[in-house]
């Protein structure tokens, strides 16, 4: 009978043991779906040029891979992605050139109404000019600074059937931050914009003018792979300033100064830190430097290697940066 009840006790006893564990299990379950939160799916707008696709690339892969996040990747202009990010279409955006977008700043990031956060800097610090080949500049040194296409003969050795006696400036897609309509204007230069379309367009029209050494003057911007492909003079404009900087904002017809450096930063939903803890958390902390993006930049459009492959190669290569941004 002792043996009996002996047998009993030690059978309650494991009984015990195994709830107070399944309880243990259960508690540490809950405190993972805590830190995921109710949102299942975390949407990023992809802007319209390689770095922005690439940076897209390693946190989708990330997330997934890491935090067990669906995610969805929507193609939006820079513009377009602000009231998205504010209504909760998309949760967040990863490379943000301030110098276009002050009146943004201040309308969906400053204002307390509005429900976008500055989510933290990318790491890059962006540049975006004019640029021509130097081999131009090496002919005609006159062309190293905007002086130089004031003369319409300088000038007009940039014309095309498209501008006739007025030189090209080849501009990207019409809905990247640019202000060379304004620029050209305002320093009355015989200069006639005209879009390609996109970056690869822009980067085709450099690879053609380069091999036949024609002339060519393009927008463009750094960190790019371009300047490992090529040997380009970025002409300088007026020096920018704090007051063409506000033109830029409240007036950009009147723009008349070089681009800024711009410090590239992140914009993601309020709402985020709530409804997904850990993904919030990581696209906060997601930073690196500009060598890491051309890595990917030059696998892309150097190596034709897809966004995919190319962000995926950098996460095989760098688990001890990205390892820091996964939330503890």
């Amino acid at each position: 009978m002792r043996t009996n009840e002996t047998k009993s006790l030690r059978s309650w006893r494991l009984v015990a043991l195994l709830l107070a564990v399944l309880a243990l299990v259960a508690v540490s379950c809950g405190n993972d779906d805590d830190s995921r939160g109710s949102q299942e799916t975390i949407t990023i707008a992809v802007n319209g040029w390689n770095g922005a696709a690439a940076n897209s690339a390693v946190a989708a892969q990330l997330l997934e891979s890491e935090l067990g996040y669906d995610v969805a990747r929507v193609d939006i202009d820079e513009n377009a992605q602000w009231p998205a990010i504010n209504i909760g279409d998309i949760d967040v955006s990863l490379e943000i050139w301030p110098s276009g977008h002050a009146q943004d700043i201040v309308d969906f990031i400053d204002n307390p109404d509005a429900n976008i956060d500055n989510a933290g800097l990318l790491g890059p610090v962006g540049k975006i000019g004019w640029f021509i080949p130097t081999y131009m500049v090496d002919q005609y040194p006159e062309l190293a600074t905007w002086e130089g296409f004031a003369n319409p003969e300088l000038a007009g050795m940039f014309a095309t059937a498209e501008t006739g006696d007025l030189g090209q400036f080849l501009g990207g897609d019409p809905s990247f931050v640019q202000f060379d309509e304004a620029i050209i204007n305002n320093l009355g230069l015989p200069l006639q914009v005209v879009y390609a379309g996109s970056e690869a367009a822009i980067l085709a029209a450099v690879d053609s003018a380069y091999s036949r050494q024609d002339p060519i003057l393009v927008y463009l911007w750094t960190p790019h792979s371009a300047f490992n492909n090529y040997d380009l003079t970025n002409v300088l404009l007026p020096e920018y300033t704090d007051a063409c900087g506000e033109a830029a904002a409240s007036a950009p017809e009147d723009v008349d100064c070089d681009y800024p450096a711009d410090v590239l930063f992140k914009i993601i939903s309020s709402d985020l830190a709530e409804n997904a803890p850990d993904a919030d958390a990581f696209l906060r902390a997601m930073n690196y430097t500009s060598a890491d993006q051309i890595q990917m930049l030059a696998a892309i459009e150097n190596d034709g290697q897809s966004v995919d492959a190319a962000a995926a190669a950098w996460i095989e290569d760098n688990e001890s940066i990205w390892s820091a941004w996964l939330p503890s």
